[in-house]
């Protein structure tokens, strides 16, 4: 079987950084290494603030170790991580801080959250926009989990330095690598994923996603979620503190299907909705979006590897949900979606969402819903394409692994 692995062509200054570094790597050198010690004392430096939290900082440990000793980056991709991994330390250290100054920020309430979950591609992302257009939600913004700090208050969505900066971030991501726009587009005051959250505590599946981290993913997968989710909370009563008026908090993260547990015990009166779609629909999917990823920060990605990783990656995870489903026999605060349903018609799938929590949707929200979906358009910024022998997978494989959860579907039809 041919698994060609896929190939981004970068530009030529970044291209030309890269050979520089090779050259210096093969001198022994080796440019923007990282280190945790440096990581943590810049961000101390950066904040006045010393975080302790033992996940924090075993977490920082053990990112670290991986993205020096499995990742293999490029030296454009190990600038890249310098940044992203500081600019978390930096912003966590800054929270923390403004938590230790005000701790009657610990006393906000999180009401009765929502949270979208299902397996990536699945149609969380544009549920997620969709349903963020009721004015009685709010969710995470981009540059709310990237640059946290200050609380925003109600006048900082209209100007705001911080919102132009992730801006030109973005814009020069999608710059370099076109593939990725394609894939998953993403704006600066788009809602943000529950990742970009657990991401400032050094537990999240978004570094999984930048690099091939083997022994990250599985200390992960083994982490204590519930203390995770409990930082998780803590940074919604952080954003809160600013005095943005918000009924619901809406989010979003397939990685809730590993913790489904861990969710209800910090937020008992969640509501959550579950996306569903084929895994064969999915899985050659996911790995195709990760793999180009991770092609802007190594130049050694094998498709076909980090395919079989994630189709094993979810299969566990969905495992995981379906076990923790039937044991907390939760399903008056849950709801499921099908992908087939969803594409043929987006508002009855909304209005069942809305009957099903006895939620009521504005007249006016819902003219925004449908504006919304008028100009969304599926393939707006490009077809994503893949193939399941770009992948190194077949059908049946994928259909093996995850043969409890397709007798889940067919239970639920």
């Amino acid at each position: 079987m041919a698994n060609p692995s896929i190939r981004i062509r970068q530009p030529v200054a970044l291209r030309a950084v890269n050979r520089v570094g090779a050259v210096a790597g093969r001198c022994g050198l080796t440019p923007f290494r990282l280190t945790p010690e440096r990581i943590l004392e810049n961000a101390r430096r950066a904040s006045g603030f010393e975080v302790r939290d033992r996940m924090f900082l075993e977490g920082v440990e053990r990112l670290v170790h991986g993205l020096e000793t499995q990742a293999r980056l490029s030296t454009f991709g190990r600038l890249a991580a310098r940044g992203t991994v500081q600019r978390s330390a930096d912003s966590r250290s800054q929270v923390e801080r403004a938590l230790s100054e005000h701790p009657e920020i610990g006393d906000e309430e999180v009401r009765a959250p929502v949270f979208i979950v299902g397996m990536p591609r699945s149609g969380t992302t544009i549920l997620h926009a969709l349903l963020h257009l009721d004015r009685d939600h709010r969710a995470p913004l981009s540059w709310e989990c990237l640059l946290p700090h200050p609380a925003p208050n109600p006048g900082d969505y209209e100007d705001n330095d911080r919102i132009e900066t992730v801006r030109r971030e973005f814009d020069q991501i999608f710059r370099l690598v076109p593939d990725f726009r394609r894939k998953h587009y993403m704006t600066a005051d788009s809602p943000q994923e529950c990742i970009g959250i657990t991401a400032l505590n050094f537990t999240s599946f978004q570094y999984v996603a930048m690099a091939w981290l083997p022994e990250y993913l599985d200390w992960f997968a083994k982490a204590d979620q519930v203390r995770n989710l409990r930082w998780h909370r803590r940074f919604l009563q952080f954003l809160q503190s600013g005095g943005v008026p918000s009924r619901r908090w809406l989010m979003k993260s397939p990685v809730h299907l590993m913790r489904l547990r861990a969710l209800f015990e910090v937020y008992p009166d969640a509501r959550v909705i579950v996306t569903h779609r084929h895994p064969v629909d999915v899985v050659p999917s996911v790995g195709s979006l990760i793999s180009s990823m991770r092609s802007f920060y190594s130049d050694h990605e094998d498709t076909p590897r980090t395919a079989r990783e994630q189709l094993l990656t979810w299969a566990d995870y969905f495992a995981r949900f379906l076990r923790d489903r039937r044991e907390l026999d939760r399903e008056e605060q849950m709801v499921d979606v099908f992908f087939d349903d969803f594409v043929k018609d987006q508002m009855s799938v909304v209005d069942a969402i809305y009957a099903r929590f006895g939620w009521d949707l504005q007249p006016e929200d819902r003219r925004r819903m449908e504006r919304f979906l008028q100009q969304e358009r599926r393939g707006k910024h490009g077809v994503h394409e893949y193939s399941l022998d770009q992948m190194g997978t077949t059908r049946a494989e994928i259909e093996n692994e995850y043969a409890h959860y397709l007798t889940f579907l067919e239970t639920q039809r």
